[in-house]
């Protein structure tokens, strides 16, 4: 159900937040982000085939451990991101923002009449109608965030335009694929990326628009942090499973073979 959203709260407090992506289909995922005490997720349909149910029983999971469900929506899906909001989502994450038109069609889908045209429903987050409808609205335009990706060259060369548009609550970097839009894939450390962020941040701040880091060490982080960066989205739950259990499996194997070698 629609509620205070705590890590927009925080943000404009000037807290820090900790954030995952949650590629895995799965509620009890969810409970175990919350659980750990992150700030929010980002639940991604973008890369991930996750069906709409299973979408709603995270987003029922994430409120149940009072942590801010973000969707990453496809590129370019002005009727998911309706859907998703509908569902529960606090908040959508959108990929591959390249011009200030990508972004002004996604704000105009998230927010209701006067901030945008989202379509009137009194489902879910009205309690199906239990709830003044517009005093719903008038919540969820204040609850409810949306947040474009800057992950292309040729959003570099429109940043102005694209941050210059009311409704951004923070832009999220995309390293990744900014590095291929560059012709240098997953080189996320090459100096001309490392100066893209750099650039993307800055003109962020000039806009009084937060920004969100990827860091992939501590050092990015603390580099960020002095920087005045106080959003942190500290990987994908995949890829900390996978080493978890692949350090967990070494220290056994490790063991024996020191026993095989006595």
């Amino acid at each position: 159900m629609l509620s205070v959203n705590r890590t927009k709260q925080k943000i404009r407090q000037g807290e820090p937040v900790y954030g995952l992506f949650c590629s895995n289909p799965s509620p009890l995922t969810v409970e175990m982000i919350g659980a750990a005490g992150y700030d929010f997720l980002i639940i991604d349909l973008e890369h991930t085939l996750i069906n709409p149910e299973t979408v709603q029983h995270m987003i029922r999971a994430a409120e149940a451990f009072q942590i801010t469900p973000l969707v990453r929506v496809p590129e370019k899906s002005p009727g998911t991101i309706l859907q998703v909001l509908d569902a529960g989502a606090q908040g959508v994450v959108i990929p591959h923002v390249r011009t200030r038109e990508d972004i002004e069609q996604a704000v105009s889908a998230a927010f209701y009449t006067p901030k945008g045209n989202r379509s009137l429903n009194g489902g879910r987050n009205a309690r199906f109608g239990g709830l003044d409808l517009r005093a719903c609205m008038e919540t969820a335009n204040r609850e409810v965030m949306c947040i474009p990706m800057i992950e292309d060259r040729e959003a570099m060369e429109n940043l102005d335009e694209i941050l210059s548009v009311g409704g951004i609550d923070f832009v999220l970097e995309g390293a990744a694929d900014l590095s291929a839009s560059y012709g240098i894939p997953w080189e996320t450390r090459h100096p001309l990326i490392r100066q893209a962020l750099l650039t993307l941040q800055e003109r962020a701040a000039a806009w009084g628009v937060p920004y969100g880091a990827i860091p992939r060490t501590k050092e990015d982080l603390k580099d960020w942090w002095e920087k005045g960066v106080r959003i942190f989205v500290v990987g994908d739950d995949r890829g900390i499973c996978y080493r978890a259990m692949r350090a967990h499996l070494s220290e056994y194997v490790d063991e024996v073979q020191v026993k095989k070698d006595e």
